[in-house]
């Protein structure tokens, strides 16, 4: 249960970003520059010994950093286009292709509990982020929110392969700069920010805590987790977010939000608890350095 705590306390870390973005007042591509920059300290100390010779798993890395550029970029376009809780919901069907894929993909045995929970926590979902506000351009909104799914899903699968061989910081931190290059020539100058001043910081505070120490204790969980529940376990991102809101920026929560939330909740830890194999016999090796 140790690796599963993981995933969900990195999920969970990923829930908090508003604590940094909404003071800061940044743009989506500001923000997004500046958290990769910071998940990117810690390359210098990481280069020297990095298995680049591993050719799948070094490939699975830039898998992971091409699709996290396009990630970021597809979900912010579509939060931005709104209707917000369209751009959730479907950014949130990547759970549900995790669990279809990884049997596939990476020839993990397919968890039934995964495929439950993977639309009743959908259902969890709706009900606690509520229905779309009216807003104009719906499908779009929808389009790009399900493409940022299926990149989040390469994220997840190609995270999976490299920790073959690279070490969990290793993957979080080796693709950032591979990403923040490929956001500036998506988003262009405007991805920039303009000074360093305290909103700068702010952001960059973000990155490493919700960011790098998120996505590393994720990928650590990850390594000897099934796909398939990882993924179910995303879904304490959404939960954690509008638990801040409510809490912190005074957003309301309806009875009906409270109940999607236990629901979500109770299908992350039902998943988390079906019996599985040894990890021994299921895991795939983790880096040790």
């Amino acid at each position: 249960m140790r690796h599963f705590a993981m995933v969900a306390a990195g999920a969970t870390l990923w829930g908090c970003w508003s604590l940094f973005l909404r003071p800061a007042g940044l743009s989506w591509a500001q923000n997004a520059f500046l958290a990769l920059v910071a998940m990117s300290l810690p390359v210098p100390l990481l280069l020297r010994g990095a298995p680049f010779h591993d050719r799948r798993a070094t490939l699975a890395l830039l898998v992971v950093a091409l699709a996290d550029a396009a990630n970021i970029s597809l979900f912010f376009a579509a939060m931005k286009r709104g209707p917000v809780s369209v751009a959730v919901l479907t950014h949130y069907l990547a759970p549900l292709l995790l669990a279809f894929a990884a049997p596939w993909v990476l020839g993990e045995k397919r968890s039934v509990r995964a495929l439950v929970a993977g639309p009743v926590t959908l259902v969890g979902l709706v009900m606690l982020i509520g229905r779309p506000d009216g807003q104009g351009g719906a499908g779009m909104t929808a389009a790009l929110g399900a493409g940022s799914a299926l990149f989040f899903a390469a994220i997840v699968l190609g995270t999976k392969a490299a920790t073959r061989a690279y070490s969990p910081l290793a993957v979080a931190s080796l693709h950032a700069p591979v990403s923040a290059g490929v956001l500036l020539l998506i988003a262009g100058t405007d991805a920039l920010p303009t000074a360093l001043d305290s909103a700068t910081l702010q952001v960059l505070a973000g990155g490493a805590v919700c960011g790098l120490a998120g996505t590393c204790l994720f990928n650590a969980g990850l390594s000897r987790v099934p796909t398939a529940a990882a993924g179910a376990l995303t879904y304490l991102e959404p939960l954690t977010a509008s638990l801040v809101g409510w809490a912190v920026f005074s957003e309301a929560l309806t009875p009906v939000g409270v109940a999607g939330g236990l629901l979500v909740l109770a299908a992350g830890v039902w998943v988390a608890s079906e019996r599985r194999a040894p990890a021994s016999n299921m895991a795939l090796p983790s880096a040790t350095s």
